[in-house]
């Protein structure tokens, strides 16, 4: 449809896109849009404390990787993402949707330190267990678990543990990152940013144009 729009041909359009997506720039503008946004509600950019879970989500039988969720009966990939207390995707892992919490958040702790994090992760009982609590420590990072309750058969997130099911919620309305169809995982990723690029550019836009009408 971008191309349709600005009357560029698909081939090299695609190319760019694969082409920024492998030098890392959607994550990277995503994540200064996320700071960005924090700075603008008076914040710290570097948040004290993150959010942590994950969404099993369905996948073409082309896609890159395809596993089962036995607890939500899903066939496909597992997002796991890290957000802010505004909800901000911070930075985000996929894996086959049979890889647990603990196994896919790992690989985000250096990522999270690298953008200068320490503090407190907060998750639900997936993210339980000392291993994985004394990997979070080499990073200055301290894993806090707090199991949601419910009421009326309803599930009640503790604390700011809800943020990341709003974000999982803003996601969900982009049509293309509901089934995964993609052959390479970063390339899903890659459109998980672009979401987001898209809701904090609004969110931004909104705030300064109601500062400027004061």
């Amino acid at each position: 449809m971008a191309g349709w729009l600005s009357g560029v041909p698909f081939t090299p359009l695609h190319s760019a896109f694969a082409r920024w997506t492998r030098l890392g720039l959607w994550r990277r503008l995503g994540q200064r849009l996320a700071l960005d946004w924090r700075r603008a509600r008076g914040d710290e950019v570097v948040p004290s404390a993150v959010v942590a879970d994950s969404r099993s989500l369905r996948s073409a039988p082309s896609a890159w990787a395809r596993g089962i969720d036995g607890g939500k009966l899903v066939k496909g990939v597992k997002l796991v993402a890290v957000c802010d207390k505004h909800g901000s995707l911070l930075d985000l892992a996929l894996g086959p949707a049979t890889v647990d919490d603990r196994a896919g958040t790992p690989p985000l702790l250096p990522q999270l330190a690298g953008l200068g994090f320490q503090g407190d992760l907060l998750g639900d009982s997936g993210l339980k267990g000392a291993p994985f609590a004394a990997a979070a420590l080499v990073h200055d990072i301290h894993v806090s678990v707090s199991p949601g309750g419910t009421r009326d058969d309803q599930f009640l997130p503790c604390g700011i543990r809800w943020v990341v099911e709003r974000l999982f919620a803003w996601l969900s309305r982009y049509r293309r990152l509901n089934i995964v169809y993609d052959r390479q995982p970063d390339l899903f990723a890659a459109h998980v940013w672009i979401a987001m690029i898209s809701i904090i550019s609004r969110r931004l836009v909104a705030h300064t144009q109601a500062q400027q009408a004061v």
